[in-house]
């Protein structure tokens, strides 16, 4: 959980009394994000170059085909037209970076400075806005219509592995657009699938079919697949091959690019683990013998129980109450694979 802290903004850093929630703060502004934490007693930020160089791609999808979601109040009175393009990559990268840290590095410390309880990390999101103010008076530096604003709350770490702490999750509405920028409309967007969450459940998972789960709202979803004759062309006729594979849905059917789901593909192929990109197909559920989500600030977590509708036109039909579903409950304990990935994942980030 993440609780109101810090908020660096046009040059000011906010106290806590001042200072809103996260979620109330990316409500209120556009733009393209990012959310990471600090790790061991905050000595530095978990896979933060990740989190910038997604950033960056994050602000140029906005910029160049969305530029709604980056300028707040951007109407038919300016022309996304004369917002000017972003320069190329190298310069582009190196100056949001440079933008973003600059903002960091101003509240950051502040926040360092106060006590937090005993196990308590930090949670810290970067914010990069249009101002529309000045873009009028840009000509040809596209950065100088940009800000950068940084919320830091405090954050108790997940414990992975323990009983009872299993993420139980639940399909219930359409994958997101532009899903390949991380942007805090969605944060607004999403409040509309939350008159669907059935008790107990901690995470909403998103399908355009109630068939191929796409992500969770605020994760990526796994899935550890049994292999079955069915899928004899991915045994290659090598006995030695393991009978199994990870699956998630691949960018291009709509899922935010997570750095922790880019570290799960990196751990599989190093590992020789089976992997493939391609969306875990519910009517497929008897063979999946493991699940789990991946977030920056959960890491990994394993999937205790998933739920799905029985019928998927009844979401838009009825009432949460009249809503039947169908579930497939996983084994109390993580399983190998999913403890596995876990374990080198961590190493990776030196936890």
């Amino acid at each position: 959980m993440t609780s109101a802290g810090f908020l660096y903004s046009k040059g000011i850093v906010f106290y806590p009394a001042d200072t809103p929630s996260i979620s109330t703060f990316l409500e209120s502004n556009p733009g393209a994000y990012t959310t990471t934490r600090t790790h061991n007693n905050s000595a530095s930020l978990l896979f933060w170059d990740r989190h910038l160089q997604r950033l960056s791609n994050s602000v140029k999808i906005l910029l160049t085909s969305n530029p709604q979601f980056l300028f707040k109040s951007l109407n038919s009175t300016i022309n996304p037209l004369l917002i000017p393009p972003p320069p190329s990559n190298p310069m582009w990268e190196s100056t949001i970076k440079s933008l973003v840290n600059e903002s960091v590095n101003k509240v950051l410390p502040v926040a360092l400075r106060e006590t937090r309880n005993e196990g308590e990390e930090l949670a810290v999101t970067a914010l990069v806005t249009g101002n529309t103010e000045k873009l009028g008076e840009v000509k040809r530096n596209v950065f100088e219509a940009l800000d950068v604003h940084v919320h830091v709350g405090s954050h108790v770490p997940h414990v992975f592995g323990v009983k009872g702490n299993g993420a139980r999750v639940a399909v219930v509405g359409p994958g997101r657009n532009i899903a390949e920028a991380k942007y805090s409309d969605w944060v607004r967007l999403r409040k509309s699938l939350e008159k669907l969450r059935p008790p107990t459940v901690t995470e909403l998972l998103l399908s355009n079919d109630g068939e191929r789960i796409l992500e969770g709202c605020v994760t990526n979803f796994f899935v550890v697949c049994r292999k079955d004759d069915r899928n004899e062309k991915y045994l290659g006729g090598n006995e030695n091959t393991l009978p199994y594979e990870v699956q998630t849905a691949p960018i291009g059917d709509g899922v935010l690019p997570g750095v922790i789901r880019q570290l799960v593909i990196e751990v599989c192929l190093s590992k020789g683990i089976p992997f493939r990109e391609v969306a875990p197909s519910w009517s497929e559920h008897e063979f999946w013998q493991e699940a789990f989500i991946t977030s920056s600030l959960r890491i990994m977590q394993r999937v205790e129980k998933i739920q799905v509708p029985s019928s998927w036109l009844s979401l838009e039909l009825k009432a949460l109450e009249e809503i039947s579903w169908e579930e497939k409950q996983f084994e109390e304990d993580p399983g190998m694979i999913t403890a596995l990935i876990q374990k080198e994942i961590m190493e990776k980030a030196g936890l």
